[in-house]
């Protein structure tokens, strides 16, 4: 597992966990199941996904900082602002609300049960990481944002 960390980028993770919810559907069909409401919901995961990522995406850009996960050392500042003050990882949640679209587009349960792997995903292979980074470069700081805002929400 080692070798995986900061090298499958979270787009990438998130495109295998979505194509892995499909062929599931697809192949095991026997789990599908009926949600009422399912179009407004995949609808409004959906929307919520990109009012969560694009404004976070916006805030490092406007930062100055760099948006490529994979090398967190590259980081020039510790953004702590707009929906920083709620999520560390937004463009993650943004992703997972993506993906809850998409299982409840798909509504298979297994699929639904691939969200929880995302999450363990990121948080092993990705976020962990990038925190020894951020601690590392921004020390106090750092630290303190990380006692006050949320991993995840």
């Amino acid at each position: 597992m080692k070798a995986l960390e900061l090298k499958i980028p979270p787009a990438a993770q998130f495109l295998a966990v979505a194509a892995g919810m499909w062929l599931i559907a697809e192949y095991v069909p026997s789990l599908d199941i009926a949600i009422p409401g399912r179009k407004l919901l995949v609808v409004a995961f959906f929307c919520l996904g990109g009012a969560v990522a694009l404004p976070a995406i916006v805030t490092f850009r406007t930062a100055g900082t760099t948006v490529d996960p994979r090398y967190p050392e590259k980081a020039s500042r510790l953004v702590v602002s707009g929906i920083y003050r709620y999520s560390r990882n937004p463009m993650y949640l943004g992703l997972l609300c993506l993906l809850i679209a998409w299982a409840f587009y798909l509504s298979n349960l297994l699929g639904f049960a691939c969200l929880p792997l995302f999450v363990l995903g990121m948080n092993r292979l990705q976020i962990r990481l990038e925190e020894k980074a951020m601690e590392k470069q921004f020390g106090d700081e750092y630290r303190a944002y990380r006692k006050s805002v949320r991993r995840w929400i």
